[in-house]
């Protein structure tokens, strides 16, 4: 079976909004981010583990608010109180988060099909999301997530970088297109590069 992309049909490439005379570099970037690995795992309350010792592609779970932790190919992100969500690369490492987290103390369930993710990348990142999430995010650093909603939808934001801001949104699936149709036309005012 083939998977089909959330945003196969609306995700256009080309330059959009106020870009005239600006340069390229100068403008923000807009990609849908696609063939990861999501894994939502949860710590049961009965749970004997002890998670200092537990570490999947030598990660930790950290279990503090907004934090991330995260390598070149993994990040897992806090979620909730003992649930984090793991985003990946690496497909394969389904297999050791699977022998590590045995059923009796976790929860792992794959969401990689289930959700829509969207990249959006440059200095006017955190304005757009300012416009349809009540969140503040001046207080947003590198490596903090957090869960909100973007004009009504739930969503999942993750900071990768904040030089110049790097932002991963996450959605359900069914909330794709009218996210992607929400975070560019906040984009239109700055001007953006779709790829």
């Amino acid at each position: 079976m083939t998977s089909i992309s959330a945003l196969k049909k609306v995700h256009l490439k080309g330059l959009f909004g106020d870009y005239e005379n600006k340069n390229e570099k100068d403008l923000l970037k807009i990609s849908e981010n696609k063939n990861l690995l999501i894994i939502q795992i949860v710590q049961y309350k009965n749970s004997s583990v002890s998670l200092d010792s537990l570490k999947i592609d030598n990660l930790s779970l950290k279990n503090e608010a907004l934090k991330v932790s995260s390598n070149n190919d993994t990040r897992i992100l806090w979620n909730g109180p003992s649930n984090w969500l793991l985003v990946s690369n690496k497909k394969d490492l389904l297999k050791e988060i699977i022998e590590k987290l045995d059923d009796n103390n976790f929860a792992v369930t794959n969401l990689s099909h289930s959700r829509a993710i969207i990249e959006l990348d440059g200095e006017n990142a955190k304005e757009v999301l300012k416009k349809g999430c009540p969140y503040n995010f001046n207080e947003l650093k590198k490596n903090n997530c957090l869960n909100s909603t973007f004009n009504g939808m739930s969503v999942t934001i993750d900071l990768l970088d904040n030089s110049p801001n790097k932002i991963r949104i996450f959605t359900l699936r069914s909330f794709g297109e009218s996210l992607y149709h929400s975070i560019t036309d906040n984009c239109l005012e700055f001007g953006y590069k779709s790829i």
